[in-house]
């Protein structure tokens, strides 16, 4: 049985493991869609020395390592706008972005418990991915320093799950705790 994938935050000598992820990953499912200056302009942003710096200053970069190779990482800013985040294309689909994203809000809300939002400018191909996670779009696509990105949100008090809008749903009854009134969630 293979080890179970293990989600931390990159340690210092890990920056160009990460970085190589990153590129590696860009050019595989995004890079067709940018202009060779927007191309340029990633490859300055994913610099494994600017990495380790954005590490050490106000940002956090969170990996995802199977059997010790780092297979996904997200990189946030201020403990709200998410600046990179990648999955290996084998490993995409199997729910490592989804376990990336909450451990991140987890790192997130316990530096700030007041935050009600998430944001990511996201490619124009990763917009479908962010919609899965809860995000919702923003804006119109744009071009900013030569990269295409559509900004989009996570609005934290809506990412616990929500019940279906058609179908039957089923409720729980229960007590309050700080009341004699009754809460109703979904199971």
């Amino acid at each position: 049985m293979k080890d179970p994938l293990e989600y931390r935050l990159m340690k210092r000598g890990e920056e160009a493991e990460v970085c190589n992820l990153a590129l590696r990953v860009f050019h595989e499912f995004i890079a067709a869609q940018f202009s060779k200056e927007g191309v340029q302009e990633f490859y300055n942003y994913a610099d494994p020395h600017l990495f380790l710096r954005r590490s050490q200053w106000n940002h956090f970069i969170l990996i995802a390592a199977a059997e010790k190779e780092i297979i996904g990482m997200i990189e946030v800013r201020d403990d709200g706008h998410v600046t990179l985040f990648f999955v290996d294309g084998a490993f995409q689909g199997r729910g490592v972005g989804g376990e990336l994203l909450k451990k991140a809000l987890e790192i997130c809300r316990r530096r700030d418990p007041e935050i009600t939002k998430v944001t990511v400018n996201s490619s124009p191909n990763a917009v479908e991915i962010y919609e899965r996670l809860g995000f919702r779009r923003a804006g119109p696509e744009r071009i900013e320093d030569q990269i295409r990105s559509v900004p989009m949100v996570l609005d934290l008090f809506l990412s616990e799950p929500q019940p279906p809008t058609t179908g039957r749903v089923k409720l729980k009854v229960l007590p309050s705790p700080s009341t004699d009134s009754t809460q109703i969630r979904p199971p």
